[in-house]
């Protein structure tokens, strides 16, 4: 794609940036053949395609982002199918990450959704907030019918029906390697998933303890940034992402990290790019270094090996999280654990499309969400699974919330062929285990 920007324009990293994408791209279109968000609506906007024209003409022009640029942008989901896709490489991440840095910065966007935005980088990040934003939302849910707005109906109905205790495990501390100490990682504890579910990082820890892995939660670790980050709210999100930098840093200047472990995938799609996030400030150096470390649990436990395993007799059908399968390229290592640990392994029709919740996407633009939920759900339960297991929290709750079929962490059910206690999700079920 041929580009004209000024010298001038050039000198902002993040236009610099998106000029390389953007002259990457060739008009293929093979793009959209993938596109969530393009499938449902049937717009050629509505894809990465129509996307990037869109994100060139705004930033070239230097012109404030107008309400047609920012409402195809707001419905990406960002799931990067397409960059999985592209037959060029277009880092489609990177563009639309700046576009809504530069969205932020010139649109006044009206008073509700600037209202909903505020609310959700000030809750989200925050477990303590998150959770008594639950709790109220659970107490509300029966007036959800009542809502004028459907994200604020889906806000009410985004909470579970048991809010789990505090886990202690999420306190900074040092995990021993249980036997052998083999490597020493840093465990990511999360933001929301410290409120929704505290089971996957208990499960993970015993996890990785089990197989001689010596866990530390670092002191100073908070949310990531990806929530703010896909807001364009770049300061707040750099702030959090500092904060992790200078946490795992100091471990990493001290005894060492061999990998710093993360098991939410979304978490893991933002820490492994702090690298270019940080490519001109002063942390670049850390930055990088922490980037280099970070690692999925999948990562992780295929380099360390499953001892022992003994699976349940138990057919799992596998949703593979945009963030893991499409931002970090892991598209086997769950399954092939899963293969190993002795379950069934099951894998739904169209893996590659996304189950519509994408971070916050599933409380900004409900409608299409719900669509995507709907098709992932049909395709998953076709398989005819017995439990669904996922890499990240957010599809967890998403999928969870439109089956019945049981649906737990992948670590969830690795820690409990290994040693450790059923899923709580599936406290009722009861199988004989495999010979």
């Amino acid at each position: 794609m041929q580009t004209h920007f000024t010298p001038e324009q050039l000198k902002d990293p993040g236009t610099l940036r998106a000029n390389e994408v953007l002259r990457t791209c060739v008009h293929c279109g093979f793009c959209t053949a993938t596109c969530p968000t393009y499938q449902v609506l049937g717009d050629e906007l509505d894809s990465p395609r129509g996307r990037i024209y869109l994100i060139k003409d705004m930033l070239e022009t230097g012109r404030p982002a107008d309400e047609k640029t920012v409402k195809h942008i707001d419905r990406c989901l960002s799931c990067l199918s397409c960059m999985s896709t592209c037959p060029s490489g277009v880092h489609y991440m990177h563009l639309v990450d700046h576009a809504r840095e530069y969205i932020e910065q010139t649109y006044k966007r009206p008073f509700s959704d600037r209202a909903l935005r505020w609310i959700l980088a000030r809750i989200l990040p925050h477990p303590t907030r998150f959770r008594l934003a639950l709790l109220a939302a659970k107490i509300g849910r029966p007036l959800a019918g009542l809502m004028p707005d459907a994200r604020l109906k889906a806000m009410l109905n985004m909470a579970p029906k048991t809010i789990p205790p505090v886990s202690r495990n999420d306190d900074p501390q040092v995990f021993p390697a249980k036997g052998e100490r083999r490597m020493r990682v840093a465990l990511m504890t999360g933001c929301a998933q410290k409120a929704l579910n505290t089971d996957i990082n208990d499960a993970t820890i015993r996890l990785l303890t089990r197989h001689g892995a010596e866990v530390v939660i670092a002191q100073g670790m908070g949310c990531c940034g990806a929530l703010t980050h896909h807001m364009g709210k770049t300061a707040e999100s750099h702030g959090s992402a500092a904060r992790n930098i200078r946490a795992w840093s100091r471990e990493i200047a001290g005894e060492g990290l061999d990998a710093i472990v993360i098991n939410t995938s979304g978490c893991g799609t933002t820490v492994k790019d702090y690298g270019h996030m940080f490519r001109n400030d002063p942390l670049a150096e850390q930055a990088a270094a922490v980037s280099a470390r970070a690692r999925d649990i999948s990562e992780v436990m295929s380099t360390l090996g499953l001892t022992e395993p003994r699976a349940p007799a138990l057919r799992v059908a596998y949703h593979s999280a945009c963030s893991l399968q499409h931002g970090q390229q892991i598209k086997s290592a769950p399954k092939e654990l899963l293969a190993a640990a002795g379950f069934t392994v099951l894998e739904p029709r169209d893996p590659h499309l996304c189950c519509g919740s994408a971070g916050t996407y599933n409380l900004m633009q409900p409608e299409i969400s719900a669509q995507l939920k709907e098709r992932k759900v049909k395709t998953l339960e076709a398989t005819g699974p017995e439990v669904i297991a996922a890499g990240n929290i957010g599809c967890m709750m998403q999928i969870g919330s439109g089956t019945g079929v049981p649906i737990v962490h992948t670590v969830e059910l690795l820690d409990w062929a290994t040693g450790g206690p059923a899923p709580a999700a599936l406290s009722g079920y009861s199988p004989v285990a495999a010979e």
